[in-house]
């Protein structure tokens, strides 16, 4: 099964080399990480996805808290809460193509950031499964030359269930 994990961490040099290091040295795969300040300086967040059961998710959660620079460490999968993505998505397209994607770019509430035929950069904040469904679509009505995607931010919507 798919995790969001949020790990609030100090803002110390190698934080971030402890965390990832835990997941190598265990064999367990980091699907996609962002690590940003928080409004304190001295703490960051760190937002990472990965897959495991729940014995591996329990493991990877106990282990996380027992990092020096860790203060808090959250499964947001197991309460509500808020998932998004951003993707940047560069097409070479048509000119018999541009009305039908621009209407799909609309509809999935994107925005086109250069309308130029050779290099059309367009960008959507969205839902995984709505970013994957997004760059299919777009795929049908151009060349895909480039994917830049920030990996899931997710944010708690009440306290997750306790295991």
């Amino acid at each position: 099964m798919r995790h969001i994990i949020a790990v609030q961490l100090q803002n110390e040099a190698g934080a971030l080399t402890r965390v990832a290091g835990l997941f190598s040295t265990r064999g367990y795969n980091i699907e996609s990480l962002s690590v940003a300040p928080t409004d304190d300086p001295a703490m960051s967040r760190l937002t990472l996805v990965t897959t495991g059961n729940d014995a591996a998710i329990a493991q990877i959660l106990a282990q996380l808290q027992k990092l020096i620079d860790v203060v808090d460490v959250t499964d947001m999968t197991r309460g509500e809460h808020l998932e998004r993505e951003l993707l940047l998505l560069k097409l070479s397209v048509g000119e018999s193509s541009l009305a039908r994607l621009t209407t799909l770019i609309t509809e999935a509430g994107g925005r086109i950031l250069s309308a130029q035929l050779a290099n059309f950069v367009v960008e959507l904040t969205s839902s995984e499964a709505q970013v994957n469904h997004f760059i299919a679509a777009a795929s049908q009505f151009g060349t895909v030359l480039d994917v830049v995607r920030s990996g899931a931010l997710g944010l708690g919507l009440k306290a997750p269930a306790t295991t």
